[in-house]
């Protein structure tokens, strides 16, 4: 039999949880994430659990462990036990008994297979009992994990149609944990296909979060070729362009930069991203200083002084990538070097013979001269032309 073991599971805090439901006569398993991430050797982040006892039984149960319990996602059948600082999301098994594309009613069930059958893909319907010992009950989420095929529950459609962000969360599952030379299932990628046009009836701030998080992975380039392949990414970003993009996390690697979603987003393009993806107002606020420094990225010196070292990296990656270039070590330097230059004229020094939008007038003109002159003219200089 298949265990998991790990710091995690050990941990005092966490064996009190599964303690005081098992003191109780409950099943309680460790179920999604914590147990696929652990299989996979990597960092484990939330704790989600599964059990047969209601949400009024967990509560009591936390109460009398000297636990506290939060009523999160109570109408879903999920309590948040809070075991020693530490958050542990146990939720009830469960059953869709009715599905609109969006959200789901729910049904309490009693067992894992029941559980495991309104989950969307088989490597997230692994769970492991309180000593890590796994069960599959789908009997592929192993198999699937073991060689990153990314595999939708039984059929794909049935899966889709039930919520239609899961379209989207192939295509992040696929960027995280796929193998992108194995390829994606095709019966998967042929359902998405077909139910596309229901990716409308989500809201923008379920889509714009997928996104990101998708563009956060190491390589999205494959499930973002994908998703142009399948009609989804001209749905959610018309006008987007991913030809860059393949290329920009090259020029990533290349260089040891780490990825980052907004730019990434930026090299895309597309209309009304900010508006269709529900952006937040720094978010947005990035994206448009992204590109106005790419419509300035010419004059690496002046870019780096302009909109600083970030933005100015952002635009540089982002130019050589579309232009399937290298990144010029020396402009990375100019634009770190420009970024931390000062402009050696205040408005003090040349009042009061300019005042109001005179004075404006003058120190741009006297900035642009600076700037020209490779930041190499002194602040007497400036000053001596007047």
């Amino acid at each position: 039999m298949t265990r998991i073991a790990g710091d995690w599971l050990d941990r005092p805090a966490t064996r009190a949880v599964c303690a005081m439901l098992e003191g109780a006569g409950h099943q309680v398993f460790f179920v999604g994430g914590c147990v696929r991430d652990t299989l996979l050797g990597r960092a484990v982040g939330d704790i989600d659990l599964a059990t047969d006892a209601r949400p009024d039984q967990v509560f009591a149960c936390a109460k009398a462990a000297g636990l506290n319990p939060v009523p999160t996602g109570v109408e879903h059948g999920t309590v948040t036990v809070v075991s020693e600082g530490i958050p542990h999301e146990v939720t009830t098994f469960r059953q869709d008994v009715e599905t609109d594309g969006r959200r789901a009613v729910v049904a309490y069930a009693d067992d894992i297979e029941t559980d495991a059958q309104r989950r969307d893909f088989t490597m997230n319907a692994l769970y492991a009992d309180s000593r890590g010992a796994v069960l599959d009950p789908t009997g592929q989420g192993l198999a699937d994990l073991a060689v990153r095929q990314v595999r939708f529950i039984e059929d794909p459609e049935a899966r889709i149609r039930e919520d239609y962000l899961r379209i989207l969360r192939f295509f992040r599952f696929h960027a995280w944990y796929g193998d992108p030379a194995a390829g994606m299932d095709p019966a998967a990628l042929a359902a998405i296909a077909a139910n596309s046009a229901g990716i409308e009836t989500l809201s923008a701030e379920r889509i714009g979060h997928e996104m990101l998080r998708l563009l956060a992975a190491p390589d999205p380039a494959p499930a973002v070729a994908a998703m142009r392949q399948t009609g989804v990414l001209m749905l959610i970003l018309p006008g987007a362009d991913d030809m860059a993009l393949a290329p920009l996390v090259h020029l990533e690697a290349a260089g040891g930069h780490a990825p980052e979603g907004l730019r990434r987003l930026a090299a895309l393009g597309g209309s009304d991203v900010a508006t269709r993806l529900r952006l937040s107002r720094a978010q947005a606020r990035r994206l448009a200083d992204i590109a106005r420094a790419l419509d300035e990225a010419g004059d690496a010196a002046a870019l780096g002084y302009r909109h600083g070292a970030a933005l100015a990296l952002d635009a540089l990656l982002i130019q050589a990538a579309s232009l399937g270039q290298p990144v010029d070590p020396a402009a990375i330097d100019s634009v770190q070097q420009a970024a931390a230059r000062v402009f050696p004229v205040s408005a003090r020094d040349l009042m009061p013979d300019y005042q109001g939008p005179a004075l404006g007038k003058r120190l741009s003109v006297l900035e642009e001269r600076w700037l020209a002159s490779a930041f190499a003219l002194t602040r007497q200089d400036l000053l001596d032309d007047e």
